[in-house]
């Protein structure tokens, strides 16, 4: 299935726009700040069903009341979502609904540059990158990933309250042992099958005999539902005293390694744009593989970033997907729809 057209009124910084989508690649041409990423934006939340870098009320134009997208697939399916300062709204074959169901979703590689600093980024930021991956991936994964922050949330709002009775979080407690285990455990399958091609890829890439892998550092290896929330409850007291919860998987690190050492410090900026090139590379394989679907390709300005080798190696391996791309300069092999 591909991305026939998208069309935006009031959202971020566009009145009105509509792209005509390529069944091949598409380049998006335009200064830096005129609205380029708000187009990929939008095509992510009528395949993923939520933006990857603002929540709605940031989305809307200013000075307008409401926002709304539209995309087509070259089947004729057409999804809209709308969204009034109230709620979202999308719009599926005359049905609506508050959220896009996994029935609808498409899946999506999303490539920005703040990807290629990956490597020397915080926890937090691997996370975010790892989760969104995973979801994609996996609906099981989202639903877990949604509840647990859901409960966690809940659980350190209440650690604030002073009156605190420790009967209040047992119910959190147990929505965050039952999802952390099930995110634990598919965040150590899905590591175990990037690391089973990493290096090959990193190597097709940069074209020399460095090894690459991806570390999954957590706290709760193994843990049973029990085992986890017996830690829970053991770290009650600490927590009340630090007001958040100090344990559990949202702690959790990726960690790039380059020939047996932290990457962060020891590969080069080559080196490192090497490493997540192959991280996308493996994303996009992995994702076909599982979903049986081939992932839309989304490349936001990150052509700048990448030198001639690496340019021409993203698109030889995206060569059979469809592919996005916003650009401030026009560059080979690719054709401008704006």
């Amino acid at each position: 299935m591909l991305i026939k057209s998208i069309k935006l009124t009031n959202f971020r910084n566009h009145k009105s726009y509509e792209l005509n989508c390529k069944p091949t690649t598409t380049l998006i041409l335009g200064e830096n700040g005129c609205g380029k990423t708000s187009v990929l934006e939008a095509i992510y939340i009528l395949t993923q069903g939520k933006s990857f870098r603002a929540t709605d009320p940031d989305i809307i134009k200013r000075d307008t009341d409401y926002y709304l997208i539209e995309l087509e697939y070259d089947t004729g399916e057409k999804i809209v979502a709308s969204y009034d300062k109230k709620a979202k709204i999308f719009k599926v074959e005359d049905k609506k609904t508050r959220r896009l169901s996994n029935k609808h979703k498409y899946p999506i590689i999303l490539f920005l540059p703040s990807d290629l600093n990956l490597v020397s980024g915080a926890p937090s930021r691997h996370r975010d990158y790892f989760d969104r991956f995973f979801s994609v991936l996996s609906p099981e994964y989202q639903t877990a990933l949604n509840k647990y922050n859901k409960a966690l949330l809940q659980r350190n709002k209440l650690l604030k309250d002073e009156y605190l009775n420790e009967a209040a979080v047992f119910p959190w407690n147990v929505m965050l042992s039952k999802n952390g285990v099930i995110l634990n455990n598919l965040r150590q399958k899905f590591i175990e099958e990037i690391n089973q091609t990493m290096t090959s890829t990193y190597r097709s890439i940069a074209e020399n005999d460095d090894e690459v892998e991806v570390k999954y550092s957590t706290e709760t290896p193994n843990l049973t539902e029990n085992e986890y929330l017996n830690l829970l409850e053991k770290n009650y007291e600490k927590d009340r005293i630090l007001t958040h919860t100090s344990f559990g998987v949202h702690r959790d690190d990726f960690e790039f390694i380059f020939n047996k050492k932290p990457a962060d410090g020891s590969a080069s900026r080559g080196e490192t744009r090497s490493i997540i090139l192959a991280l996308k590379f493996i994303e996009a394989k992995i994702i076909a593989e599982k979903l049986n679907k081939k992932p839309i390709i989304l490349l936001d300005d990150v052509f700048s970033e990448l030198d001639n080798k690496r340019r021409k190696c993203l698109i030889n391996n995206f060569k059979n997907h469809q592919v996005i791309i916003t650009s401030v300069e026009k560059f080979t092999n690719s054709r401008s729809n704006h």
